[in-house]
């Protein structure tokens, strides 16, 4: 079935619409920090649902993402944790790392949320000598695309056998996609040398969700 952009705007709207179970609190969080001067990038409410019923499904207890924006992702996250659970989100934009932590804190997800400012290649790093190899449950990213390829040995790292790495737009953006030729944006590069890498790494079990700009989801074995 050719799926013209239009058809693929109102399918993402569709899943957006039918499977949306934010509360107030989700619907109110973005529009809020978007006044406040945050970029309007954060995932969808489907994407977010999705990142929801992942970390419940691999039992996360430990969550490292790259990216918080607002903390619209990580509330999705955080809130699937367990009592103790802990979701560890990478964000160097004072202003970005400021209201999230206002959301989280409104959210009660205090003492479930710890907010590392420093880009996630200054923070990896840290993180394993930290908190050891194997010892993550999910790594989530979703910040600068065409660093993806530089985040996949520090992610690798950290996660345990059987854990998840998840990666947002792993098919592409309002200014870049993946079946754009190459050469044309460093993020379609980066994206696409991450997606392959991933395919071609014996250690994961990979696929990608082709919903909102697409989710990349791979297994550690």
């Amino acid at each position: 079935m050719n799926m013209t952009p239009d058809r693929w705007m109102k399918t993402c709207d569709y899943l957006d619409d039918v499977f949306n179970d934010a509360d107030a609190h989700l619907q109110n969080l973005m529009p809020r920090a978007i006044e406040a001067g945050v970029p309007n990038i954060a995932v969808s409410s489907s994407v977010g649902r999705l990142l929801h019923m992942m970390t419940k499904t691999v039992g996360a207890k430990t969550i490292v993402e790259v990216g918080t924006l607002a903390g619209y992702s990580g509330t999705w996250m955080a809130r699937a944790l367990p009592d103790h659970g802990m979701l560890i989100t990478i964000e160097p934009e004072s202003l970005h790392a400021d209201i999230s932590q206002r959301g989280f804190d409104e959210d009660g997800l205090t003492d479930r949320v710890r907010i590392v400012r420093e880009t996630g290649l200054v923070a990896f790093p840290k993180l394993i000598e930290e908190m050891g190899e194997g010892s993550v449950d999910l790594v989530f990213l979703d910040a600068i695309k065409h660093e993806y390829p530089d985040y996949l040995p520090h992610a690798k790292k950290l996660l345990r056998s059987g854990g998840l790495l998840i990666a947002d737009n792993a098919i592409g953006s309002t200014e870049w996609s993946v079946v754009n030729p190459a050469g044309s944006h460093p993020n379609r590069d980066g994206v696409d040398r991450f997606n392959r890498l991933i395919a071609d790494d014996a250690d994961f079990d990979g696929c990608c969700v082709p919903i909102r700009e697409g989710v990349l989801m791979a297994r550690k074995r």
